[in-house]
């Protein structure tokens, strides 16, 4: 039987994940209880790495056509944003785009590749034989089961698939809560953000499409560990009022909610054959708008991995280090947004001295800026790669230019890993690394010599082989021809079957 895989879940993650295993050829069902798409999009942020993952597709332009540019971020509300020019990318902004529509188009995509998309489809229970996973359905013409290759876990944070897997979602319950409004105002502020901290509050205003606003409002009353009830209007409007001494005329609400700084990653991203990712695998306060880019990430990360899996071209080990990778970022995101919990609850005079002391050192210091713009974008994911010691290995590549014409992105559009021959080294002959049937599954650009960089990591690297989702799998300044031919091929080699987690050479760095 050929081994399929069946996503719980469509929301962006899942859809992804759908449609990076569909570019590599797997047969994909996507499973969603939800007949349609919810319309109210609790995630409005697209960060720069995201932006990255979707162009090294070819899959960003709609959302860049359609997304509000915002050239700056916040940490924990600060007067002082976070300035994104320096950030080293070809996308130095968010882009405000409702969860709705990013939804929508990663579906359009996955349909496009081939994905089996059954919304309206509730999974009752998954349980992995050791052969194959089963997973009961509910649909609308009742229920069925399927056998499949593996299961991936993409249905939130109340997680189904993670609950029947028996994986542990370690943590701490909700300390302090936050409430949002999708409203209309008849006095909009200007600008396209707004934001204000004060011991009575805080909230933050971000304009939506179709003439609504969001705001988030984060009070004293909300350091708390009990339920309120469901958010109203009226509390919404009495809450801006006491912070911003006007409510902007809101009204027409079209969502009203809460939501807590419950933090919890699961113990394992994978067992067996069942693999969560997103929400399913990480909950967290949403601060700075990262929870959706964590989930298309970690969705990134495992779509090669599975399908090189599944399609039967690499070891097992290669699908363990799905969690090894991502297991970090989810512990990290978590630390990140209780961090910035932390000091925009400081309703005191100590907590003004706080965020006025933070404010002031990212105003003064650059570096501290750009550290902190990088966490929040995404582009300081790094992965740890035993036996490596390059000092790029692990980290994401950017969007280098190679010739006149070519760019590392649109090298990676197919989803196979690319090997570039930077041209420095004569004799270096990609041609002949492997036998036929691996370089088929392998893209390699030998670089004009004219090429420049102008990158100070990347001035001296003769060859470097980068993965399918964007990260630098191998780099070499070696000039010794058969040296780095002997050095690439292990790295490609290493692709397919890597080693344990664990085997760290001496030097190695990530």
């Amino acid at each position: 039987m050929e081994e399929n895989v069946v996503i719980i879940g469509g929301g962006p993650t899942g859809m992804w994940l759908a449609c990076e295993l569909r570019l590599a050829g797997v047969p994909t069902v996507v499973l969603e209880q939800d007949p349609e798409i919810d319309p109210n999009s609790r995630a409005l942020t697209v960060h720069a790495r995201t932006i990255e993952t979707f162009a090294l597709r070819g899959a960003h332009q709609e959302l860049l056509a359609e997304g509000g540019r915002i050239p700056s971020g916040h940490f924990a509300v600060l007067d002082d944003r976070l300035d994104f020019a320096a950030l080293d990318t070809d996308f130095p902004y968010t882009l405000t785009v409702p969860q709705a529509r990013t939804t929508e188009l990663l579906q359009r995509r996955a349909v496009t590749l081939g994905a089996d998309v059954r919304r309206g489809h509730r999974v009752t229970g998954c349980v992995d034989t050791g052969g194959t996973v089963t997973v009961s359905v509910d649909g609308p013409d009742g229920a069925y089961e399927l056998d499949a290759g593996y299961a991936v876990g993409c249905d939130g944070t109340r997680s189904t698939v993670r609950q029947c897997a028996g994986i542990e979602f370690d943590g701490t319950r909700f300390t302090a809560l936050g409430v949002l409004g999708d409203v209309v105002l008849g006095d909009p502020p200007p600008g396209p953000v707004a934001s204000r901290w004060t011991v009575r509050g805080t909230f933050m205003l971000v304009p939506l499409s179709g003439g609504r606003h969001r705001i988030v409002v984060h009070s004293p009353e909300d350091l708390r560990e009990d339920w309120p009830g469901e958010l109203t209007l009226e509390e919404l409007r009495e809450r801006v009022r006491r912070i911003a001494g006007t409510d902007y005329g809101m009204h027409s609400p079209s969502w009203l909610s809460r939501y807590s700084n419950t933090s919890r990653v699961a113990r394992d991203y994978r067992k067996g054959r069942v693999l969560l990712a997103g929400d399913a695998a990480h909950q967290h306060m949403p601060m700075g708008g990262v929870g959706l880019n964590v989930g298309v990430q970690d969705a990134m990360n495992l779509g090669w991995k599975l399908a090189a899996t599944v399609l039967g071209r690499a070891t097992n080990a290669l699908l363990d280090t799905y969690h090894h990778e991502r297991h970090p970022v989810g512990e990290d995101t978590i630390e990140h947004t209780q961090a910035q919990t932390a000091i925009m609850s400081g309703f005191s005079p100590q907590g003004a001295a706080l965020r006025s002391l933070m404010g002031k050192l990212i105003a003064e210091r650059p570096q501290l800026n750009d550290a902190l713009a990088q966490r929040l974008s995404g582009l300081a994911v790094a992965y740890t790669l035993p036996g490596q010691r390059h000092l790029l290995a692990g980290c994401r590549a950017p969007n280098l230019r190679l010739s006149d014409t070519e760019h590392l992105f649109d090298l990676l559009r197919d989803g196979r890993p690319l090997l570039i021959d930077f041209g420095r080294v004569d004799g270096f002959d990609a041609d002949g690394l492997l036998p036929d049937r691996a370089t088929a599954l392998l893209n390699w650009y030998r670089c004009p010599r004219s090429a420049e960089q102008s990158r100070a990591a990347w001035v001296g690297v003769s060859a470097a082989l980068i993965r399918p989702d964007g990260y630098v799998a191998w780099a070499s300044d070696e000039s010794d021809a058969a040296a780095l031919l002997a050095g690439a091929a292990n790295a490609v080699a290493a692709l397919h079957d890597p080693l344990p987690a664990h085997v760290q050479l001496e030097g190695a760095h990530a």
